[in-house]
């Protein structure tokens, strides 16, 4: 946190008008929570050409951070800063257009490329999981370990214990427990608490034909064919649709965010303990989102057969033993619909995805079908809550039962009717 004598000195820089004073007093701002104007100076630096800036003010309105989402401006920042030379400015670039019916894969993996090229530990990462969803490619596998490394050296704490748990499982390599240990202990050291339940998925349900040197987004885009469970309610199941190294990536990205589950009372619109579960979750913010979460993300979107602008913000949730989540339906009532984005409509489709396998219960159920599914990890379920005619469907009724020992983890993504979100 800057303190208030830096903050003053920064304001002084600043008036001076010149880009990289604006650029250090807009991010002083906004470390502040001073959205608004942080926007405003960031809008002045990029103006005269900084690429930093315009990144940064292109991130906060393609989120409606310090004003309202506006995509074309966005776009047009990070189009400036890509022709003058950001490679990460393509990097977001393509976050921006990963979700989307129209995604053209071979321009944006050429924008990753660049990315992983200038070492840019967000794209390193995303890179190394692409290359690691090519499960028995030895060059692919070992692509993603020299990612991982190579992100984990420019201080990119998650992409080191992905690391960590790879050469402790020997995924990719031979068994490294102690190289392993170590770089647990390094995080640790530094504060970076990663704790990660045991997962191991088969290969993934869809397959990335690209050369092995060569990064590939193309696969996220691909349709999901589910294997069916049950027609009444409609629910059918893919398994390995996550690789373990993308459900570890999940877990990590929300470990620090977990709270104990809340719901919306009704009346007063507040949160409040959530009397059908007594889980933890975190729901992720899409401001925080890198180009790995959004893959991922869209995968899951893509099993259910919708693009990611349909989808709420993920949620991932822990169940520890005892804990469970009772009889409920997902599609929600008119007073929710019309407390978050009513032009989307109801919640259509719910996509869940299991991180890890359940030593012993936790299983979800649908009393309707006579239906249990078991946790395995990359597993997803997907059903819906509207019957075909877009009324709630009371057959959807589904449960998670009490965990009987280990934990837990699960991954949900509700789709609305229409698009959710801005991109």
């Amino acid at each position: 946190m800057t303190d208030d004598s830096e903050l003053a000195g920064l304001r002084r820089n600043a008036e001076g008008g010149a880009a990289p004073d604006l650029y250090r007093w807009a991010s002083a701002l906004l470390r502040r929570g001073a959205a608004e104007p942080a926007r405003a100076a960031y809008a002045r630096a990029a103006a005269q050409g900084l690429a930093e800036a315009r990144i940064e003010f292109a991130r906060m309105a393609m989120h409606g951070i310090g004003g309202d989402t506006d995509l074309s401006a966005a776009h047009a920042a990070l189009d400036q800063a890509e022709r003058a030379g950001s490679a990460v400015a393509g990097y977001f670039i393509a976050l921006m257009a990963v979700g989307r019916g129209d995604f053209a894969a071979a321009e944006h993996d050429r924008r990753l490329l660049a990315a992983v090229r200038a070492e840019y530990p967000p794209a390193l990462r995303a890179a190394a999981l692409l290359f690691g969803r090519r499960h028995d490619d030895e060059a692919a596998q070992n692509a993603c370990l020299q990612l991982l490394e190579r992100a984990a050296a420019h201080g990119d704490a998650i992409a080191a214990r992905l690391l960590a748990e790879r050469l402790l499982r020997g995924e990719g390599c031979a068994p490294q427990p102690q190289a392993a240990a170590e770089l647990i202990g390094q995080l640790r050291a530094h504060g970076a608490r990663i704790e990660l339940p045991p997962i191991a998925v088969g290969a993934p349900a869809q397959r990335d034909a690209a050369p092995a040197d060569a990064v590939s987004l193309a696969d996220a885009a691909q349709p999901v064919a589910l294997a069916p469970l049950s027609a009444h309610p409609r629910v059918g199941q893919v398994d390995a649709l996550l690789s373990a190294d993308e459900c570890r990536l999940l877990v990590a990205q929300a470990q620090p965010s977990l709270r104990p589950s809340q719901t919306v009372d009704e009346r007063s619109g507040r949160a409040v303990p959530n009397p059908l579960r007594d889980s933890s979750d975190a729901s992720l913010d899409p401001a925080g989102e890198d180009l790995a979460l959004r893959l991922a993300q869209w995968r899951m979107a893509r099993a259910a057969g919708l693009d990611l602008v349909h989808g709420e913000h993920l949620t991932v949730l822990r169940y520890a033993p005892g804990q469970a989540y009772r009889p409920h339906r997902d599609y929600l009532s008119p007073q929710a619909q019309a407390r978050d984005r009513p032009q989307a409509g109801d919640r259509l489709r719910t996509v869940c995805v299991y991180l890890n396998a359940v030593e012993a219960g936790g299983a979800t159920e649908f009393p309707h079908a006579a239906l249990a599914v078991t946790p395995q990890a990359g597993r997803a379920l997907v059903f819906d809550n509207l019957d075909a005619d877009g009324r709630p469907e009371p057959a959807s009724l589904h449960a998670g039962t009490p965990v009987l020992a280990g934990e837990k983890w699960l991954a949900t993504l509700w789709l609305r009717e229409r698009p959710y979100r801005a991109f």
